[in-house]
């Protein structure tokens, strides 16, 4: 029997059928993102069952982020050996497994190797998901689809801290990992029923080097960023990860533009489409990450508001993406991808820079609009970035450039931390060399300064796009 004709049978056309998988794979990636934020707020409690210090706790929240980094590289390579519904099935088995273990967890060690196990789950979950979505959605959908993808990366770091604290308030700690096992239950069915199972023809060998390089990049990037998310950050430790993550990239450059079958093919950035989404998308995403980190310092650290007020406040940025969300499609049919991205990135980058001139005397609806302006920005500018990225790509080269693709995701928001994180230190320094220390929340405003010029820069790249680039996605299709 063929694989083929072992898939399931479902009776929709290639559209519905499209939509049905990007909507399972975003609900998985839902539970991917949140599970990365949502216990931050139930740290105490957890360190309580357990017996041990809250910091003690850190490295239970690192584990799930340094091991989803190292095994986001080899993804492609295994969904190509063993066939994406096989291992998307696996990797969402896994993830369910792993947090309800989580929950039973009774002692740290063990909730540390737990949720180091998750983060394997969520590693292949994640890009193997995005490949499926990408190999079966007709190019003329790919806005919406992508459009779909796209919310759970920037609903679920808003959602999480909230969520978690109210789960642990209300109920316990364990239930944020107990609620994965029926969400997951019914994603693995839909799985097995919806995505088909297409085996590559070739099968390349491993790149142990590449990954060795790759992976270990991934690794000292990420544990840079966790430790630069601190309240006391170790600037020297971090500083030193920095270092080595930045030479084992350089080190994985090299080889893998060497190497007879990479682990991530660099040839995909050939494409020009796809190369702007790297390059200036990594930069809008840098800056588009250190804002989770930055709001809650700039709220509660700078306005002097407690968790509660400062988390409501930040609701506003979920409320933009969500109504952002139904317009994107249209938006970009009417305009086109290049004029979308320079204008709605130019309006993004200012309601970055707007955040710089809030006080604790601002009125809350003004706090509240500019936060929601933000959110409206950066959901179009996710969507436009990451469809515009497959826009060009053969299929024959999707996979590779999935993967390079979700590296590239990964790295560039964890510096969004390390860049929110450096951006307070620089204020920091200004603040006292120009003696305004007693500027309410100088260091934070001045932050967001260094953020909102990091998202320009990515712009130059996106400057450089030809006119009419991507124009046949947002197309309508002649009937």
């Amino acid at each position: 029997m063929t694989a083929q004709a072992a898939t399931p049978a479902i009776h929709l056309d290639d559209a519905r059928k499209a939509r049905s998988i990007a909507l399972l794979v975003a609900g998985a990636f839902f539970m991917e993102n949140l599970d990365g934020t949502v216990i931050t707020t139930a740290v105490p409690d957890i360190a309580r069952s357990f017996g041990v210090a809250p910091l003690d706790l850190n490295i239970g929240v690192s584990a799930y982020l340094l091991t989803l980094g190292v095994f986001i590289p080899i993804s492609g390579w295994v969904a190509d050996r063993f066939g994406a519904r096989k291992v998307f099935a696996a990797a969402l088995a896994l993830f369910t497994i792993a947090s309800v273990l989580c929950g039973m967890a009774d002692g740290l060690a063990q909730f540390v190797l737990l949720r180091a196990l998750q983060g394997v789950g969520g590693a292949m979950m994640v890009p193997v998901g995005r490949l499926v979505v990408l190999k079966s959605t007709p190019k003329h959908k790919l806005i919406s689809v992508i459009a779909t993808l796209t919310w759970p990366a920037l609903v679920a770091p808003v959602l999480g801290p909230p969520l978690g604290g109210f789960i642990t308030s209300y109920s316990s700690w364990r239930w944020i990992f107990y609620l994965n096992l029926p969400l997951g239950l019914l994603a693995l069915f839909f799985a097995w029923r919806l995505i088909p199972d297409h085996r590559p023809l070739e099968r390349k060998p491993f790149d142990a080097i590449g990954f060795l390089y790759a992976g270990g990049a991934l690794l000292c990037l990420t544990w840079a960023a966790e430790q630069l998310s601190r309240p006391h950050a170790p600037w020297i430790e971090a500083g030193l990860f920095l270092a080595l993550g930045a030479l084992l990239g350089a080190l994985a450059v090299r080889h893998l533009r060497q190497a007879a079958h990479p682990l991530i093919d660099l040839r995909t950035l050939g494409t020009p489409t796809f190369a702007v989404a790297i390059y200036g998308g990594s930069l809008f995403r840098m800056a588009i990450g250190a804002v989770p980190f930055l709001l809650p310092l700039l709220f509660q650290v700078g306005f002097g508001l407690n968790a509660f007020h400062s988390g409501m406040l930040v609701i506003a940025v979920f409320a933009g993406n969500l109504m952002m969300k139904p317009a994107t499609t249209g938006i970009l049919r009417r305009f086109g991808f290049r004029p979308v991205l320079l204008v709605n990135g130019a309006i993004n980058a200012l309601s970055l820079l707007a955040c710089a001139f809030l006080t604790p005397a601002t009125p809350v609806w003004l706090i509240a609009g500019v936060l929601f302006v933000g959110g409206l920005t950066r959901s179009m500018q996710f969507t436009a970035y990451n469809t515009i990225a497959f826009a060009d790509m053969a299929q024959a080269r999707m996979a590779a450039a999935n993967t390079l693709f979700s590296t590239a995701f990964q790295v560039a928001m964890g510096l969004g931390v390390a860049l929110g994180a450096l951006g307070v230190r620089l204020g920091h320094w200004l603040t006292h060399a120009m003696g305004i220390e007693q500027m309410p929340a100088a260091e934070f405003r001045l932050a967001f300064v260094l953020v909102a010029l990091v998202s320009l820069l990515g712009m130059i790249d996106t400057w450089r796009l030809q006119a009419g680039s991507g124009d046949h996605l947002s197309k309508k299709r002649s009937a």
